[in-house]
This record gives C-alpha cells, sequence and structure tokens, in this order.
C-alpha cells in the first residue's frame, strides 16, 4: 500500500441542482474550489450533480444527460483537481454503450490523472426512485485507490444500505469511505415517517464507519425538485462525516448549500482497529451463507 499522509482534510459539497447543467457543473465547481480554500485534500461531490434527479420518472429523453466515462465532465474535473492539488470524486450518469448505461463515480486523482470509476451496484427501484428503468447494476466490483491523501473507496446512495458493500471496500484497504447520494422525502410523507428515515439513513452508515474502523463520508444535495411535476421529491441535505468510531464530527442542515470540511486522522485507524478487533475476529470460515438469497 502506497504511502500517505498520517493527517488529511476531508470535504464533501451539498447543493441543489437545476434543469440547466452548465449551470450545474458551474456550482460543482465553484464548490470544490471553496473545499479547496478551506483546506480540503479530497473532495467528493453529491450523487448525479450534473442534473436533477431525473429517476422520480420513467422517460427515455433523460438517456440524453448521459455521457462516457472518461469524458467530458471528467477532462474538466481532472484538469481542476490538478490545478488545485485536490483529489476530486465525482458521480455521473454513465453512457457505456448503446443501451448500457451506469450510475458511475470517477476518482481523479490530485494530480489530475484519472484513477478508475466505481458503478453502482445496488440499483433501487421505489416510488420516484425509479433507477432500474435507467442504470445497469455494476459490474466492477467493491473498489479502492490509491490516492496522494490516502486510500478511499467509493459507493453510491443505494449502496450505503448494505453492510456487504462497506466490508468489502474496507477489506480493499480503504481508509475514507465515500457515499455520494441523492436521497430526500417524500413530502407527502414527512411528517409521519421523515425523521425515523433520515434516522435510519444516518445510523447505519454511522456503523460502516464502526464496523469497519474507516471514515464515511456521505454528500447529499438539498432543495425540491419535482422536473415532471407531482409532489416531486424533499432532499434531506444533513450530510456528514464520521469518524472510525462513528462519531460525527461534521454535519450540515436540511437546506442551506454547504461545503463541509473535516480533518482525518488515517493513523487512528490501526489504533481503532486494534482497540475493537472486529477485522481480526471475523469468522471467514462460517460466512459461505452470505451469498445465498436467503436461508430456507
Amino acid at each position: 500500500m502506497a504511502s500517505h499522509p498520517q493527517k488529511v482534510k476531508i470535504g464533501i459539497t451539498q447543493t441543489a441542482c437545476t434543469a440547466d447543467r452548465e449551470e450545474n457543473l458551474a456550482t460543482a465547481e465553484r464548490v470544490v474550489r471553496e473545499a479547496a480554500a478551506k483546506g480540503a485534500n479530497i473532495v467528493c461531490l453529491q450523487e448525479l450533480f450534473t442534473s436533477v434527479y431525473f429517476c422520480q420518472v420513467e422517460d427515455h429523453k433523460y438517456f440524453e444527460l448521459a455521457e462516457p466515462i472518461p469524458g467530458p465532465s471528467t477532462d474538466r474535473f481532472q484538469a481542476l483537481a490538478k490545478e488545485l492539488g485536490v483529489v476530486i470524486v465525482a458521480s455521473l450518469f454513465e453512457k457505456r454503450a448503446a443501451g448500457v448505461y451506469h450510475n458511475t463515480a470517477a476518482i481523479i486523482d490530485a494530480d489530475g490523472s484519472y484513477l478508475g470509476k466505481y458503478r453502482k451496484m445496488h440499483i433501487p427501484d421505489d416510488p420516484l426512485f425509479y433507477e432500474k428503468f435507467y442504470f445497469t447494476p455494476g459490474d466492477l466490483g467493491f473498489m479502492a485507490w490509491d490516492t496522494k491523501f490516502g486510500r478511499i473507496g467509493v459507493c453510491v446512495c443505494w449502496d450505503q444500505w448494505y453492510p456487504e458493500a462497506a466490508r468489502l471496500t474496507a477489506l480493499r484497504g480503504a481508509q475514507i469511505l465515500f457515499y455520494p447520494t441523492a436521497i430526500g422525502w417524500h413530502p407527502t410523507e414527512k411528517a409521519q415517517h421523515g425523521t425515523r428515515q433520515h434516522s435510519s439513513w444516518e445510523t447505519i452508515q454511522r456503523g460502516h464507519a464502526v464496523a469497519n474502523g474507516c471514515y464515511v463520508a456521505v454528500p447529499n444535495r438539498i432543495g425540491h425538485e419535482a422536473p415532471d411535476g407531482g409532489d416531486g421529491i424533499e432532499f434531506w441535505g444533513q450530510s456528514f462525516i464520521c469518524d472510525p468510531a462513528g462519531q460525527i464530527v461534521a454535519k450540515a442542515d436540511d437546506h442551506t448549500e454547504t461545503v463541509l470540511i473535516a480533518e482525518a486522522d488515517l493513523g487512528s485507524l490501526d489504533t481503532q482497529r486494534t482497540h475493537w478487533p472486529f477485522l481480526r475476529d471475523r469468522r471467514i470460515d462460517a460466512y459461505q451463507d452470505i451469498t445465498r438469497r436467503y436461508i430456507d
């Protein structure tokens, strides 16, 4: 494993998105610059930040938003990463081939080099989150990349509910897990279910930090989006960063554009994992049934 600085600054961004792609790209560039100015070494943007969250409906017109990776957006952020000397994680709608599309995160090192991509593995199909219509499930597996400022892993949104995804990414050596996200409330459900939905989302990801002894950083979008009419989604923001003990060290509110910065002491992972040796005590000889859909 490559040698990295012991202490790095994580930056995550929380913004609203519009139907104007160039406006969204300009916003993303602006907040990355702001994060770098605040000392961030690694900056992760929220899920599918170049557009509104189009998966609220099944409409073929939205396939026009997709692009190759590497492609125009990665070119732009590679130049920005090189200029600022920061690592960038950019969540994009990938056109792989005719009829094959993915929800993909591109990983760009601080020298502007393109390190690779992660294709979202778990694809939801819920009311207003009709992602199976657009995205082919990922086929690259769970990965980690050595960057100038640490070894990072990236999963995307719906992946955050799966401890298997976090574990396998951590077993690749990830010191920080990033989860670019687009999640929010159905406005008609918020009063009854909103608090518990958000609490579940935050709690399970803090649990990933504890179980794997690593940092977890989760950028989410804000604002109300209903690009095709109807009630739409009220994105709940509340982006956060937590340490290897699952303690939240930085958190945004539910409505304000925010560039969130937190220092990560990567040297503390060894201390955390030796005092709470979950990786040591895993019974890998007894987990074969985890590959079964259900144990009948």
